[in-house]
């Protein structure tokens, strides 16, 4: 069992987390504490799995590609992005074009019998599997155990007696129903179902929108953990029963309480070797999506407590700081690394497209820059219908970033430039006009529903080699500018205000356009793309 701290140095951790402030670099504190959120960047729906001393997470990537994000910890708390389980998303056609708010949702990980398992949920497709015997390795092709529409939220569980098991929650925008929770045998090698399901759980009366469902053996009960109440307002609930099939027992065992941290639900229990308890999970901070905490767990009367119940009433609430679950083991790069030098014959792994990509978008290089290609627009209403975004993750509360970039423009309205992409977006771009190049300012509010753009300022600027700039205030406030000398910068244009993506955080990132094909048509090479908290 854990040992927790008194009361009076919990106060003590509190006091000092406000004074330390939560958004440097990395949670770790430095004097065996941390302070939440353990990652300040959207890894929305987060589910970890530990082998050994090594613990493995990963997150809904939605429309992104490549998705499936693998992160890798020793100490829960420091974080390295190390791989991704899929290159593209199936079915290759659809994915082809953005399909944002669709595609990967909250997945579920697991290992067994030798092999890293990952469940996740289409809501328009089904219920998908991948595997490998290396999480840092290759991954399996995605096997689809089972078409359906609006089956979300999957996770697998292996039984004593060798049974295999997928329990899972619906998404009513496609399946028509919600709130309640099925269980399905499964065939042991994890790749298809075995029937139709049965209801184990239905959460209408006390815990609508259940989902998020993650299954768990312990003292002869079975536990399905599963956040419910809607996703920035909800909490966590725990299920138990003696039998698979249920009736299954319900308590909440972690809401917001007194604290600032809203809906905090939907994550992973974690069982250390020395049998420390512990729980990962999300709170939604738009505009910088669903950013993830840790928190102290315990079992208490066979149920899972989750928190510190300060105010007493029985149910946990979310801390800011508290002792570190082991000894740190602290990263060179904590998730999401922002900066590339684009020195490396490929892409960082913080890089996402938004959609499945064509190889000639981009082009890595030995030679210390990325190649961007001019891609022709066939008639985007804005840049919400374009694929070919090179996208990451905003990386803390406030932050400045900037990238280098020479500009190879042939031909008139060729543009390339920094975007702070979301349901409203706005960039910074050098584009060429007739036979002039210019530095502008353009925004586009309500993206999502085909709005066009607006130019807000526009500069005439006489060199092909730019330093671009977006500085982010807390709460999302953005301010572009621009400098010829990488250290004088002059602002542009107006204040923006960072908005969400669709059941994502705003990502920042570049791009390169056109709107005819021509031959020989021009390109941009980025020299670095570096950011500073």
């Amino acid at each position: 069992m854990a040992s927790y701290p008194s009361h009076s140095f919990f106060i003590l951790l509190l006091l000092c987390a406000s004074a330390l402030g939560a958004q440097s670099g990395s949670a770790d504190t430095g004097d065996a504490t941390y302070s939440n959120p353990i990652l300040h960047a959207d890894y929305s729906d987060p589910d970890v799995v530990r082998v050994g001393d090594d613990f493995y997470l990963t997150a809904s990537s939605f429309n992104a590609a490549p998705g499936l994000p693998i992160l890798h910890s020793r100490d829960l708390v420091n974080w390295e992005l190390i791989n991704h389980a899929i290159d593209v998303q199936v079915p290759l056609d659809t994915f082809a074009r953005p399909q944002h708010g669709n595609g990967v949702w909250a997945p579920a990980i697991r290992y067994h019998d030798g092999y890293y398992y990952i469940y996740y949920g289409d809501p328009d497709f089904g219920i998908y599997m991948v595997r490998t015997d290396d999480p840092a390795g290759e991954w399996e092709e995605p096997v689809l155990v089972r078409a359906a529409k609006g089956w979300i939220d999957p996770c697998p569980f292996w039984d004593d007696d060798g049974k295999a098991y997928l329990v899972h929650a619906f998404a009513g925008s496609r399946a028509g129903m919600k709130s309640v929770v099925v269980l399905h045998e499964m065939s042991p090698d994890g790749t298809e179902l075995l029937d139709d399901g049965v209801l184990v759980f239905d959460g209408h009366e006390a815990h609508g929108t259940i989902e998020g469902t993650k299954m768990h053996k312990r003292d002869g009960y079975y536990y399905i953990l599963a956040p419910a109440g809607g996703v920035s307002t909800g909490w966590q609930t725990v299920l138990r029963s003696k039998n698979i099939y249920g009736p299954y027992e319900d308590k909440i065992v972690l809401d917001q309480g007194e604290t600032d941290v809203n809906g905090p639900h939907q994550g992973a229990w974690v069982e250390l070797e020395n049998g420390d308890d512990w729980f990962v999970h999300f709170q939604e901070k738009q505009p910088y999506g669903r950013i993830v905490h840790l928190q102290p767990a315990r079992w208490e009367s066979g149920w899972l407590m989750i928190g510190t119940d300060r105010n007493g009433d029985g149910i946990g609430e979310p801390v800011s700081t508290y002792a570190m679950p082991k000894p740190a083991h602290p990263v060179a790069n904590p998730a999401p690394a922002t900066d590339d030098e684009f020195n490396d014959p490929e892409l960082g792994l913080q890089w996402q497209w938004q959609a499945n990509p064509k190889a000639e978008w981009a082009y890595p290089t030995a030679m210390g820059f990325l190649r961007l290609n001019l891609v022709v627009d066939p008639g985007y209403r804005n840049l919400w219908d374009a694929p070919h975004l090179l996208l990451t993750k905003l990386p803390a509360a406030s932050f400045t970033t900037t990238t280098k970039v020479t500009f190879y423009h042939h031909f008139d309205s060729e543009q390339t430039g920094l975007i702070m992409m979301g349901r409203d977006y706005a960039y910074i771009a050098l584009t060429r006009e007739g036979d002039d190049l210019v530095v502008k300012q353009v925004t586009c509010e309500d993206a999502e529903n085909g709005a066009p753009e607006t130019t807000v300022a526009s500069e005439p600027i006489n060199t092909a080699e730019v330093y671009l700039r977006v500085n982010m205030e807390e709460g999302g406030a953005c301010r572009f500018s621009y400098s010829i000398d990488g250290t004088s910068f002059t602002e542009l244009g107006e204040v923006f205000q960072a908005r969400e993506g669709k059941w994502i955080g705003a990502k920042m990132g570049l791009f390169a356009t056109r709107d005819v094909h021509q031959n020989d048509g021009g390109y941009a090479n980025y020299d670095w793309f570096r950011t500073e908290e």
